[in-house]
């Protein structure tokens, strides 16, 4: 395992495209390691059923998503969600999550991965001003990777969402479309 993170990742191996079926195995790889979905809402995966049904059921359910891949092969999957359906004065705004297979962590690739979708969201959807990721307080790594990719970290919301068990701080982080004009 160490081996792995001392291993590096070409960034122009990286590529973004629409999770597919074949995807499965490459999803069951990173979605049943307990180490990726300890600041998710979702718990491991159990089944490959459960892999499926996220192919062809939840993935479409998001603003934009695109799987995060190595060679094609999908080691993560990055997201664009809108809360202007139920909230229609969030319409200017979009959260983006992201999960990564822990065997490429520390490797620069989301930072990477984050800094390219940043671009896509403003010129994909014209009319948006802010997109935004909630972090948890404790995910040290996500918040890293927010900072270099030109986020800018506004505060902690104390005891913002339940899940796991227990009341979690989140660290919200934003960048605007104005702020683009000042970045690489």
């Amino acid at each position: 395992m160490e081996r792995d993170r001392e291993e590096s990742v070409d960034l122009a191996q990286i590529s973004l495209r629409p999770l597919q079926l074949s995807d499965v195995d490459d999803l069951m790889v990173w979605t049943t390691d307990e180490k990726v979905p300890k600041f998710c809402t979702w718990e491991p995966y159990s089944s490959k059923d459960q892999g499926i049904d996220f192919i062809q059921n939840k993935a479409c359910e998001f603003l934009w998503s695109r799987a995060i891949c190595l060679n094609d092969s999908a080691i993560g999957f990055i997201s664009m969600t809108s809360s202007s359906v139920t909230d229609k004065s969030r319409g200017k705004s979009v959260e983006l999550g992201y999960v990564l297979g822990s065997k490429y962590w520390s490797k620069g690739i989301m930072t990477y991965v984050v800094k390219q979708v940043k671009k896509v969201a403003f010129r994909e959807f014209p009319h948006l001003e802010r997109l935004e990721a909630l972090v948890d307080a404790e995910n040290v790594g996500s918040q890293r990777v927010l900072e270099k990719a030109g986020f800018h970290r506004e505060g902690v919301l104390r005891k913002y969402l339940f899940f796991k068990g227990k009341s979690r701080d989140m660290v919200i982080f934003s960048v605007l479309s104005t702020d683009l004009n000042h970045q690489d």
